[in-house]
């Protein structure tokens, strides 16, 4: 038999633990089709930040396109137009040009 059946079971038995069975059952699928997935692609989209560097093409969260110019340790310098250079937070660096236009595709 299978998990589910066997929960199933449990619960129609009106055993007092059928309850707390499947609120851990609740809490496991949460974790691993919701929880586990966003995490994993917090920990990719840091990577692909770390691998920026001077010259690369950018999109911030905000929908800036612009280029790198200077990396710091919490900030980035970027020319979004010739002779323009805003100061933006690593963290609101959304992908890279390349990577935005493979996406579309």
């Amino acid at each position: 038999m299978n998990l589910l059946s066997i929960l199933l079971q449990a619960a129609a038995d009106g055993s007092q633990w059928s309850g707390i069975v499947m609120m851990v059952v609740i809490v496991a699928i949460f974790y691993f089709f919701m929880i586990r997935p966003q995490q994993k692609k917090q920990k990719e989209i840091q990577k692909a930040r770390e691998a920026l560097k001077t010259g690369d093409k950018i999109i911030t969260a905000g929908g800036i396109y612009g280029r790198i110019r200077e990396i710091g340790d919490i900030y980035m310098m970027i020319e979004v137009a010739n002779g323009v250079t805003i100061r933006v937070d690593k963290t609101s660096i959304f992908a890279s040009a390349e990577d935005a236009a493979q996406q579309q595709k």
